[in-house]
């Protein structure tokens, strides 16, 4: 099945990049590499804000990190000159999750975007991760995702 048919599938559209926040580009190609800058969670448009442990659940985590998931692919998609079949493989992500000094499912949180990333681009979408736990993240996100993506040559 192709990436546009798995999208289909799950009524995903993927959307624009968005512009910038701060003083920085949204992703940057050098060679056959992309990288993504982060992306925080939003939800309805706005930042989806809450703490894991504190006033959200792992649940709840892992549903902002697949919308996380899905704008992160609309940055790839502009980055592959609108063709994810350009994609040869996603190499690594990495997932910042805002969350209370006793919450320990980070890992559990950031599969909301590592599921979505394989369902929709299958064994290119499997990559390397890491999740880590923070204390904050700009306008109060909950979850904050980057990724690095490997692009065919040519």
């Amino acid at each position: 099945m192709s990436i546009q048919n798995r999208l289909k599938e799950r009524n995903i559209q993927l959307p624009e990049v968005s512009a910038p926040a701060a003083a920085y580009v949204p992703y940057v190609q050098t060679g056959h590499l992309v990288f993504i800058s982060g992306h925080i969670a939003k939800q309805n448009g706005k930042p989806w804000v809450g703490q894991l442990g504190t006033d959200m659940d792992t649940e709840t985590g892992k549903q902002a990190a697949e919308a996380v998931a899905i704008d992160l692919l609309g940055t790839l998609q502009a980055a592959c000159g609108g063709d994810l079949h350009k994609l040869k493989r996603i190499v690594k992500v990495m997932s910042l999750v805002n969350s209370s000094s006793s919450f320990t499912e980070h890992h559990l949180v950031t599969n909301g975007c590592s599921e979505l990333l394989v369902h929709i681009l299958g064994e290119a979408g499997a990559h390397a991760r890491s999740a880590f736990g923070v204390a904050q993240l700009p306008m109060g996100a909950c979850v904050e995702i980057e990724l690095i993506a490997e692009l065919h040559p040519g």
